[in-house]
């Protein structure tokens, strides 16, 4: 499937509770009032298929999940959500907002369950046909401050989310590799910042990413 002109794919990597969310909306919003086409969504997830996955793989209650079947569940929503929702926005010319890709799997599954960085990366090329994104925003959490924003309140941690703060500090420095491996490909930002500064840093990272996506603004 071709991509058009103008076309711009940014995902938002980093651990749980580095506020991807919050700073996806922020971004969606800043790039609509400038005219972009933006069509955010979430991994996993995007698709009715990956929605169901994200359930089974996340929620608790779904009996024991291995970390092999956990690898293989995630790239299986990918691929979905690349085939069924990325490809045709970008061909379309709309830019794409994604909450977690690829690097999510390397960190979680072959980082932090030990099935091996190289082979899961692998595993979600294939699923994904390659696709790489424009430009990856990772927001940087220290893996205890992650853990009180995301428990403020009542909030309930999901089975990844409830994994031992040492978990978390693989998959910090999972992340942090992954984006020294590949420094131009990479924005790496302190989520611990006022939101309203980060998302003025994250717009501008885009913006300067924009151009070399073919963007017209």
């Amino acid at each position: 499937m071709q991509r058009a002109p103008g076309a711009l794919f940014v995902v938002l990597e980093g651990g749980d509770g580095a506020g991807k969310s919050t700073q996806a909306a922020l971004l969606a919003g800043h790039l609509q009032e400038h005219g972009h086409e933006v069509v955010r969504t979430r991994e996993p997830g995007g698709t009715p298929i990956g929605e169901k996955l994200r359930s089974l793989v996340l929620d608790h209650g779904h009996g024991e999940v291995d970390a092999r079947t956990e690898a293989l569940m995630f790239a299986a929503a990918r691929a979905a959500h690349v085939e069924q929702l990325i490809l045709p926005a970008l061909a379309g010319g709309a830019t794409v907002i994604c909450d977690r890709y690829i690097d999510s799997s390397v960190a979680y599954q072959g980082v932090g369950r030990g099935l091996g960085a190289e082979e899961v990366l692998a595993l979600n090329r294939w699923a994904t046909g390659g696709l790489r994104p424009d430009l990856t925003i990772l927001l940087d959490v220290d893996p205890q401050a992650g853990r009180d924003r995301r428990t403020q309140g009542e909030a309930a941690e999901d089975r990844l989310e409830s994994e031992p703060d040492d978990f978390h500090a693989r998959i910090r420095q999972a992340f942090l590799d992954r984006a020294g491996n590949d420094a131009g490909a990479y924005e790496v930002l302190d989520a611990s910042l006022p939101v309203e500064e980060l998302a003025a840093m994250i717009a501008a990272a885009v913006s300067a990413v924009a151009p070399l996506a073919g963007s017209s603004s």
